[in-house]
């Protein structure tokens, strides 16, 4: 379970379609705190929607 940051190419011809499983509830644009913290700080609460 190792944790990789990625970078997808969204307009790619090659890339059908993009399907968002998870929300994760935030407060700010860029979760760059993130990348200092390993294991369970790492994770982030899911969004509820009602």
């Amino acid at each position: 379970g190792e944790g990789v940051e990625r970078v997808f190419p969204v307009y790619s011809p090659n890339l059908a379609e993009i399907q968002v499983v998870r929300r994760g509830d935030v407060r700010r644009a860029k979760l760059y705190y993130l990348r200092g913290r390993t294991g369970k700080a790492a994770r982030i609460t899911e969004k509820k929607t009602w």
